[in-house]
């Protein structure tokens, strides 16, 4: 070979060779098979069953996937979805009973095209090692892409591009650009010429790479909100002797009819009348039928997308069975008497004042030693003078004996997972399926058939209970309906009511098939008008908002604003837990922890307590305070001083050790302490409750956690989610108080309900006055804790002394100077004194004790102990790191460097072997 074509031969070999390395960059994604996850899962117990990986492309619903057995390791295979940038992972059991981390975990797959990512994940530890596959193709791509009216198509990429590399096809053809800017941050703005069409379809290319645009959803469009919203508050069916209006709210219809029927049977074929309604402003229909309609039942009809829907009202006040069919009644005429005395006990009190007792209707009445007759129902929970056949007060004498001032009820509206018309066989639910919001549940009334039945019975519930010092919290459940298809509103208004991730897909942050659209105008009123309707209508003091975190800060200000106007002393209070939901619109916050500043009138259950008390609820093989964990006493410092760090004033902080989620306190304690005798067990058991109801906060207690409650299975264990379990599992046990040990911890918790009471130093509601006047006492034996609060605290005439021993011997502790009484010490609380001590006291071995000395008030610094950090760790091995990897859009740089500089050392090689071999 001559050196002439030897030159031809090298030029050629490395053009070609350098053009392979620079294809990752110019490669489409149509023409790769894709990015592929393999999540790689390590136990040291060796023990993967029924463990599995829930992966979701980031903005999308999720999928299970189990691990499989490949080369010896235990791998879960996940294909990610064209364009997708981002995936989460969460390591799980079967039914959410645990999650081996308890965060979400997001792997960033921007940087590449294709090809596999290995990540590995250790048990029990957050964080992963992340190695790339030798067949990964790195390269620039489309990360997102959304129109926006008045802005243009907004597009966001893994790396910097020039902005003229980017077209868009639509109906029309091609889309003419006016203008083209780079916004920084690998995110383009394109502006059209004209505006595009927001019912059509768009699609954005780049270097053979197609993405579809994200058009604005048209319910959520500022033109659409500005027609379409109705603010007047006669929705439903208002009825008067001489007539009945009815309004219902369908802009998108071509036609509404409303039946009217003889019974609420949806099986019946008794309907009798059809009334055509008028299209009238803001996109109702009204309709007026002549004559006293009361207890006549109808549904509306509706012409809409080409199809015919009959669904019963949303503003419907009461249904026949099963909540198929609305039913028009006179309201007026279902108030028990005294009704419009009726006021709430404890109006006038701060929130921080309250001893909040849950209960699910159905658990307090259907034991067969309630001595209760209305077994299972609303009227079950207000029969006086019942006992267990020892004697023992059962139903409402033992929870108004125990001194609790509100009763916080599982959902009582209407829902869907218990089937009305067969009460005749066993079936329970919690009721976190919402499928008339503003009804009363048909199961807990003597006749579910007949729709004025239990709107009487709540009434009656709700005023005997009054009448007998106990306000009454509804648990409601705005933040999703029992089945999003199905659901009234949306098939009034089909995809309405729901967050939708893509045409006919429902976002499911909340883990039950849809999300609720709180950001829209007319889902917000309808929920202020849901709320402000069982204040007016049914005399509620209260709302637990569950998965609150899901509805969006606004619409909470909204309630809470609308509610007050007439209903000051009402409270809510939620879960504030951060999940990942699809908005319908930009620029709205979610009601969170995290989000507390932005509502300051409502509250949150305090997680950090709850964990810090029995241990994590997602390990429950993990101890907490109680059991002997000593590394929680920083979190249970910060929550005895209403601070546990997601929030400013303890107001705003719910403080429980259990809830109706999860084991019950006492269950969790046994599993977690084999070791320890029942003794010690009810210590712990008592010592949580010392915590919960003497830290600063809003306390609250799992009904029948002040009789050890205990959820036991068949086959051995204990229930942690018996939401449909049978009632022998749920039911509250009362023959269990015939026992000593029963009665003693019943004894004390109803002695630290009175303490808290008569102690005002224990309910501040700032900050300031918490640090103001508690100090937290230093140098105690590893895993105590002691906090002194100085008289004039919120008006407290004394100062009291607590400290809390979880460790299982006993330990010293020097009081400040003077006389100080004991009220809680031992097995024993209450507002009578124990003993009398000073100097140096002992404390029992997993107790509280606390004490109360009259003086002048001190003026105390606090210590709080000091905020966490996160942190970021580096993944190695002794002898250097176990992977190297680049993250961010300088990935695909570096991979084409590393590429073209392979490409030029073999080219190099080539020609060092020919020349040899000319020689």
């Amino acid at each position: 070979m001559n050196r002439q074509t030897l030159k031809r031969v090298l030029a050629f070999l490395l053009a070609a060779v350098m053009i392979l390395g620079l294809l990752p960059m110019l490669v489409s994604a149509e023409e790769t098979e894709g990015v592929t996850i393999k999540l790689h899962y390590h136990r040291p117990d060796g023990n993967y069953t029924d463990w599995s990986v829930w992966f979701w492309n980031y903005g999308q619903e999720g999928t299970d996937i189990p691990f499989a057995e490949e080369n010896g390791e235990m791998v879960a295979t996940f294909p990610v979805d064209s364009g997708v940038t981002s995936v989460g992972f969460i390591v799980k059991l079967p039914g959410w009973a645990a999650k081996d981390v308890a965060e979400d975990q997001f792997i960033d797959v921007g940087p590449y095209l294709s090809g596999t990512v290995h990540v590995y994940v250790e048990s029990g530890i957050k964080g992963y090692k992340l190695v790339l596959g030798d067949d990964i193709v790195s390269g620039i791509k489309i990360r997102d892409s959304l129109y926006r009216e008045n802005v243009g198509v907004r597009v966001a990429m893994t790396g910097a591009i020039d902005p003229n590399t980017l077209s868009v096809t639509g109906p029309q053809g091609e889309v003419v650009f006016a203008s083209r800017t780079d916004d920084g941050n690998n995110t383009y703005t394109l502006v059209p010429e004209t505006p595009l069409d927001l019912y059509a379809d768009y699609t954005l290319h780049y270097m053979g790479e197609s993405f579809n645009i994200k058009m604005p959803d048209i319910f959520s469009t500022n033109a659409f909100e500005a027609e379409f919203t109705y603010e007047g508050d006669d929705l439903g069916a208002l009825w008067t002797p001489e007539k009945t209006t009815f309004r219902v709210w369908a802009p998108t219809a071509t036609a509404v009819k409303v039946n009217l029927y003889t019974t609420g049977h949806p099986e019946a074929n008794d309907m009798f009348s059809q009334v055509e309604m008028t299209a009238d402003v803001n996109g109702t229909w009204v309709a007026s039928v002549e004559g006293d309609l009361n207890g006549v039942y109808y549904t509306y009809q509706v012409d809409v997308d080409g199809k015919t829907n009959i669904a019963c009202d949303p503003y419907a006040r009461t249904t026949g069975v099963n909540g198929h069919r609305a039913m028009v009644i006179d309201l007026a005429s279902t108030n028990p008497e005294g009704w419009e005395q009726d006021t709430d006990p404890h109006a006038g009190k701060n929130i921080t004042d309250l001893v909040i007792y849950e209960l699910h209707v159905r658990d307090l009445s259907v034991d067969e030693n309630s001595g209760i007759v209305n077994k299972g129902k609303f009227l079950g929970l207000i029969e006086s003078g019942t006992v267990s056949p020892d004697g023992m007060p059962t139903g409402l004498d033992h929870i108004k004996n125990l001194g609790i001032t509100h009763i916080h009820l599982l959902p009582s509206y209407d829902y869907g997972s218990v089937d009305e018309s067969k009460l005749d066989q066993p079936q329970f639910n919690w009721g976190y399926d919402p499928v008339n919001y503003n009804v009363p549940e048909g199961s807990y009334a003597t006749d579910p058939y007949n729709g004025e039945v239990r709107v009487k019975e709540f009434k009656q519930m709700v005023k005997g209970l009054h009448d007998n010092g106990i306000s009454v919290i509804m648990d409601v459940v705005y933040n999703h309906v029992y089945s999003g298809t199905d659901f009234c509103f949306n098939k009034i208004v089909p995809l309405y009511f729901s967050r939708v991730s893509e045409i006919g897909t429902f976002s499911n942050g909340s883990g039950c098939g849809n999300d609720t659209a709180s950001e829209r105008s007319m889902v917000r009123k309808y929920i202020v008008d849901s709320v402000k309707y069982w204040a007016d209508e049914y005399h509620i003091d209260g709302f637990r908002f569950d998965l609150v975190g899901l509805i969006d800060t606004e619409t909470i200000n909204a309630v809470i604003e609308e509610v007050h106007k007439t209903h000051p002393n009402v409270i809510f209070y939620g879960e504030g837990w951060t999940m990942s939901t699809k908005l319908t619109k930009d620029g709205y916050t979610m009601t969170t922890q995290a989000n507390s500043r932005e509502t300051p009138e409502f509250a949150f259950f305090s997680d950090t307590l709850r964990d810090a008390l029995k241990g994590g609820v997602f390990n429950t093989a993990e101890k907490g305070f109680v059991s002997g964990e000593g590394a929680y006493v920083g979190n249970i410092s910060k929550c005895f001083l209403g601070a546990p760090g997601w929030c400013e004033n303890p107001t705003q902080t719910v403080n429980y050790a259990s809830c109706h989620d999860n084991h019950t306190l006492f269950d969790r304690i046994v599993m977690v302490t084999s070791d320890a005798t029942r003794d010690e067990q009810i210590r712990m058991n008592n010592l949580a409750a010392a915590v919960v109801l003497t830290s600063q906060g809003v306390p609250f207690i799992h009904a029948g956690e002040e009789m050890l409650r205990s959820k036991p299975l068949p086959e051995g264990g204990f229930d942690h989610n018996s939401y449909n379990n049978t009632d022998e599992v749920n039911n509250l046990k009362w023959a269990d108080l015939s026992g000593a040990e029963y009665q003693r911890v019943y004894a004390y918790y109803q002695g630290l309900i009175a303490f808290r009471q008569a102690h005002p130093g224990l309910r501040m509601t700032t900050a300031a006055e918490v640090n103001q006047y508690i100090t937290k006492t230093e140098e105690l034996d590893y895993g105590a804790l002691a906090f002194h609060i100085a008289a004039g605290a919120n008006g407290e005439e004394s100062d009291l002394f607590l400290v809390f021993n979880p460790k299982k011997t006993e330990i010293s502790v020097t009081l400040p100077a003077g006389e100080w009484t004991a009220f809680i010490q031992g097995d024993k609380a209450g507002t009578a004194p124990l003993a009398t001590l000073s100097g140096t006291v002992t404390v029992e071995p997993i107790s509280t004790l606390v004490l109360v000395r009259t003086g002048e008030a001190q003026d105390p610094e606090i210590n709080v102990g000091e905020s966490e950090e996160n942190s970021v760790g580096i993944i190695g091995g002794a002898d250097g790191p176990t992977a190297i990897f680049v993250t961010g859009n300088w990935g695909g740089l570096v991979s084409t460097v590393l590429l073209i500089a392979a490409a030029v050392c073999f080219a190099i090689a080539i020609f060092m072997f020919l020349k040899k071999r000319r020689k």
